[in-house]
C-alpha cells in the first residue's frame, strides 16, 4: 500500500478504491469527524467571542474508532502519501481540514483533490491534479457553524424560558417558518367570491369540441338569464386564428429545480430526494447533487448530442449552454447529470430509479430541439337571440394546440393535443350542451416543500446543502406539519341548457385540501410572532439573505470572518442581554372566551406547554383549573364559547364493554382515544363526542387482540415473551433481550428466559439528547 485516499462515505470508498487500483487504499471519515464542543472542562466559552470567535473543537464520541483507524493508516504510508477526497463544497473542504488537524496533516502539503463525478476519468484526473485545502472554503464553513451555534445557543434558551412550549430557534430555520405563517394567515385573511362560467360543448361533421364563453356572470339570476336567452341562437363561425409557436425545454437540474421538480412529479420530500441523490452519486451514477450551477461540460453536452442524434435523428439535436443566474453560486461546476448518458438503468430501488429517470431526461431535453406547435383560436359568434346588455360582444372561444414537432418533448414533459374540427369562417355550429357552472376565487396556495425551496432560493436564503435540512428541521421541532386533509366539501350551483330548457343542479367538490402541504402550527406561529417581535434580524429576509452573500464573501477572500462575526453578533447579542424584560405572560394569545354557565367560572384560550389549549377557572383560584384542547380547526383568537363548551363536556362515558368497564372517550396529546381501565385505545379518526358504543366496542376489541399478538408468554415473576418492533424478545421490566432468530419464541419456558436474561449485561440507561440541528450535524455522508 503506497497511498491513502480518505474520503466521506464508506459507500464512495469501495467504488474509487476500485478505479484507483492497487496502490491507493481508500478510507472513510464517515462524514465530519469533530464538532465544537458543548461544554469546556473549565467551563470556558467553547466559542471565544472576544478572541476572534475562536472556537474549541473535539472529535465526537462515536467517530473516535474512526480516527484511530485513519491515524494507523496515516502512519503506515506516511503523511506525504495521503490524499484528501472529501466532497466539492464548504463542508467537504472543512472536513478535509479537520482531518489535517485530527492527523496531523500539514494543511500546506497534504494533497487534496476534489471531482463531481465518480467515475474512472474524474477521478484518475482529479489525481493529477491535486491542490492543497482551501482555506477561504474552510473560514466559511466556520462562519456559518459558529453563528447558527451562537444564535441557538444564546437564543434557544430565551425560547424556552419565554414562549410557551417553545424549543429553539434556528438563524436559518426562523425565516422559513415566517414564511409558511405568513401565507396562513394570508389564507384566513382570504375573501372569496364567486363568478359563474360558461361552457359548450359544440358538434360539428360529428367531432364535439368545447368551448368558453368570453365573460362571467356575478349572479345566478344573471347566468340563467343568458342561458334562457339562447332557446332561438344560432351559433356561427365567426374567426379561425392560427398562430405558429415553439416551446424550449427548461435547464438541467440545480438542487433547489431538483427538489422542487421530484415533489412536483415524484411527491418525493426535499430529504427523499437528496438521500437517493447521494445514493446516485456514491454509486457513480450521476454527478455531485449539491450544486447551483446549470452548466453542462463540454464532454457531457458531446455525449448527449451523440446519443440524441442516434436515437431520434440529427433534426431532434440542439446544443445549449445554459447560463448559472446565480451570482452565488458556491458549487458552480456542474448541473446533476447522469455520468453516463446512455444508461437506462442506474438501481434496483425504485425510488432512486425514479428519480435517476428525472435526472437523465430533463438532461436529454436541454440538449433537443424546441417543440413547434401551433395554435388555434376558434371565434363563435351567438345569432338570433335576445343576449342581456354587454360592453363587449358576447362570443365562444375554442382553443386547441397541435403539436406539429415533438422535439424535446419526447423525453421530458408533453401534453395532448387539443383537436379542433376543421372549421371555416361562416360554418354554423349545433350546441349539445351549454352549462353554466358556480366557480370560487382561490386564495394564495400553500406551500410545498418543492414551492418552499423555490421560494428559499428566491429570496437568497439557503443554499444547495441546507434546503433538505432547513425543512426536515422546522417539522422535526413542531413548528410546520405536512397537511393530509382532502379538504371540505362545498355546494356549487350548475346551470344547465340542453337545447330546450335551463336545468338547475347543485353537485359537491372539494375545497381547501392540505394533502402534501406545509402547514404551520400554532407553535410556529407564535415563535414566529415572538422572534418577529422582539428578534427581528433573525426572521428579516433580506438580513438572512445578506448573511449568505457574506459567507460567499468570506469564501472569496473578500471579507475577513471575523469582521462578518462581529457584524451579526454584537447587535444580536445585545438583543439577547435585553430579553430578561420581555413578559412571558403576554407572548401568545390569551383571550377569555367567556363564562361556563354551569360554574360560572371563566373560559380562557390560552398557549400551554403542548401548544393551544382552554382553560376552565382561574389559576389563582381556590379551585384547580380544568383543561381541554381545542377543536380540531379553531384558533384561540377564533373559537367560541359554544365549541368550548363543547369540548368540557370530554371525558365522555361512551357506555360499557361486554364484562362492565366503563369506556372513556377524550381528546390527548396525540388526539382522540377512547379509555378502558388503563389501556388507551386511539379512535382517529373518529370524534369522541360522537363515537357509538358499538364503534368503541369494535376498537377496544382489535387493542385487545394486537395486545394479545403482543404478549407470546407472561410468568408469575412478570418475565415476559413480546413481540416488539425489531422482533420477539424477553423482558423483566429492567433488561430487554432479543430472541435468536433460529429460536421459535413460542418455545421459550421459564427457566430458558432467565438463561438468556442472566447472559445479557444490562444496558446503561440513557437520557435523550436532543442535538441542534445545525450544518455540522446534518451533513452526515
Amino acid at each position: 500500500m503506497k497511498n491513502l485516499v480518505i474520503v466521506e462515505s464508506p459507500a464512495k470508498a469501495k467504488t474509487i478504491e476500485k478505479y484507483l487500483g492497487k496502490d491507493f487504499h481508500v478510507l472513510s471519515s464517515v462524514g465530519h469527524i469533530r464538532s465544537i464542543v458543548k461544554k469546556t472542562k473549565d467551563g470556558t466559552p467553547p466559542i471565544d467571542v472576544a478572541n476572534d470567535f475562536f472556537a474549541i473543537y473535539e472529535v465526537d464520541p462515536e467517530k473516535k474508532k474512526v480516527i484511530t483507524e485513519l491515524k494507523k493508516n496515516v502512519k503506515a504510508v506516511g503523511k506525504e502519501n495521503v490524499w484528501l477526497a472529501t466532497d466539492e463544497d464548504r463542508e467537504g473542504e472543512a472536513i478535509a481540514w479537520h482531518l489535517c488537524k485530527v492527523l496531523d496533516l500539514p494543511i500546506e502539503t497534504t494533497k487534496r483533490i476534489v471531482f463531481h463525478e465518480i467515475t474512472k476519468d474524474a477521478i484518475t484526473n482529479a489525481i493529477k491534479n491535486p491542490r492543497t485545502v482551501d482555506m477561504n472554503l474552510v473560514q466559511a464553513q466556520q462562519a456559518r457553524q459558529i453563528l447558527d451555534r451562537l444564535v441557538g445557543f444564546e437564543l434557544s434558551p430565551v425560547v424556552w424560558q419565554k414562549v410557551p412550549g417553545g424549543k429553539s430557534a434556528g438563524r436559518v430555520q426562523s425565516p422559513a417558518v415566517r414564511l409558511l405563517v405568513e401565507r396562513e394567515r394570508e389564507i384566513m385573511k382570504f375573501e372569496g367570491n364567486s363568478q359563474f362560467k360558461v361552457t359548450a360543448i359544440f358538434i360539428h361533421d360529428n367531432q364535439e369540441f368545447k368551448a368558453e364563453l368570453n365573460q362571467k356572470f356575478d349572479t345566478e339570476e344573471a347566468a340563467s338569464e343568458f342561458l334562457n336567452s339562447l332557446k332561438s341562437a344560432e351559433f356561427v363561425v365567426s374567426d379561425i386564428s392560427k398562430t405558429p409557436g415553439t416551446r424550449n425545454p427548461a435547464a438541467p437540474f440545480t438542487t433547489s429545480t431538483l427538489q422542487q421538480e421530484a415533489n412536483s412529479k415524484l411527491g418525493f420530500s426535499s430529504k427523499a430526494t437528496m438521500a437517493s441523490a447521494q445514493k446516485l452519486y456514491q454509486d457513480g451514477k450521476i454527478t455531485y447533487m449539491r450544486t447551483d450551477s446549470v452548466n453542462l461540460s463540454g464532454q457531457a453536452i458531446a455525449a448527449a448530442t451523440d446519443f440524441i442524434k442516434r436515437l431520434y435523428g440529427p433534426d431532434y439535436s440542439t446544443v445549449r449552454k445554459f447560463k448559472t443566474k446565480s451570482a452565488s453560486a458556491q458549487e458552480a461546476h456542474e448541473a446533476i447529470r447522469p455520468t453516463d448518458i446512455t444508461l437506462e438503468t442506474a438501481s434496483n430501488n425504485s425510488y432512486d430509479q425514479k428519480l435517476y429517470d428525472l435526472i437523465r431526461r430533463r438532461t436529454l431535453a436541454s440538449q433537443m430541439s424546441p417543440a413547434k406547435l401551433e395554435k388555434t383560436t376558434i371565434t363563435i359568434d351567438i345569432k338570433g337571440e335576445k343576449l342581456p346588455k354587454s360592453k363587449k360582444p358576447t362570443q365562444f372561444e375554442a382553443k386547441g394546440e397541435v403539436i406539429t414537432f415533438d422535439g424535446f418533448l419526447r423525453v421530458y414533459g408533453g401534453n395532448k393535443d387539443e383537436l379542433l374540427p376543421k372549421l371555416q369562417s361562416g360554418d354554423e355550429v349545433n350546441s349539445h350542451d351549454i352549462t353554466a357552472r358556480q366557480t370560487f376565487t382561490r386564495p394564495p396556495a400553500r406551500y410545498t416543500e418543492g414551492s418552499l425551496v423555490k421560494k428559499l432560493e428566491e429570496l437568497g436564503i439557503g443554499r444547495p446543502s441546507t434546503y433538505a435540512t432547513i425543512i426536515d428541521t422546522i417539522q422535526t421541532r413542531g413548528y410546520v406539519e405536512k397537511g393530509d386533509s382532502e379538504g371540505q366539501p362545498r355546494d356549487v350551483i350548475v346551470l344547465n341548457y340542453n337545447g330546450e330548457e335551463v336545468s338547475r343542479s347543485i353537485v359537491q367538490e372539494k375545497t381547501g385540501s392540505t394533502r402534501g402541504k406545509l402547514i404551520p402550527t400554532p407553535s410556529g406561529e407564535l415563535i414566529a410572532d415572538f422572534l418577529t417581535d422582539h428578534f427581528t434580524q433573525i426572521v428579516d429576509y433580506d438580513f438572512t439573505a445578506n448573511v449568505e452573500t457574506e459567507f460567499d464573501k468570506i469564501a472569496g477572500a473578500n471579507l475577513e470572518k471575523s469582521t462578518m462575526l462581529h457584524g451579526f453578533y454584537t447587535p444580536f447579542h445585545k438583543l439577547i442581554e435585553q430579553s430578561g424584560g420581555i413578559d412571558r405572560s403576554k407572548v401568545g394569545a390569551n383571550r377569555e372566551v367567556g363564562i361556563d354557565p354551569k360554574t360560572n367560572k371563566p373560559i380562557i384560550a390560552r398557549f400551554g406547554r403542548f401548544g393551544p389549549m382552554l382553560q376552565l377557572g382561574e389559576t389563582d383560584g381556590d379551585e384547580k383549573p380544568r383543561f381541554a384542547p381545542l377543536p380540531k380547526g379553531a384558533k384561540i383568537e377564533t373559537v367560541t364559547l359554544e365549541q368550548a363548551l363543547e369540548m368540557f363536556k370530554l371525558p365522555r362515558i361512551v357506555g360499557q364493554t361486554e364484562d362492565g368497564q366503563d369506556i372513556k372517550a377524550n381528546i390527548g396529546r396525540f388526539g382522540p382515544y377512547i379509555q378502558v381501565g388503563k389501556l388507551f385505545v386511539s379512535i382517529k379518526p373518529e370524534d369522541p363526542h360522537s363515537i357509538t358504543l358499538e364503534k368503541a366496542r369494535e376498537l377496544y376489541a382489535a387493542k385487545l387482540e394486537a395486545e394479545a399478538a403482543k404478549n407470546i408468554a407472561e410468568f408469575p415473576d412478570g418475565v415476559k415473551v413480546l413481540n416488539g418492533r425489531f422482533g420477539p424478545y424477553i423482558t423483566n421490566g429492567a433488561k430487554n433481550v432479543k430472541i435468536p432468530k433460529a429460536t421459535d419464541p413460542k418455545t421459550i419456558t421459564h427457566e430458558k428466559a432467565l438463561e438468556l436474561l442472566s447472559a445479557t449485561t444490562a444496558k446503561p440507561t440513557r437520557k435523550r439528547v436532543v442535538k441542534k440541528a445545525t450544518k455540522t450535524s446534518a451533513k452526515k455522508k
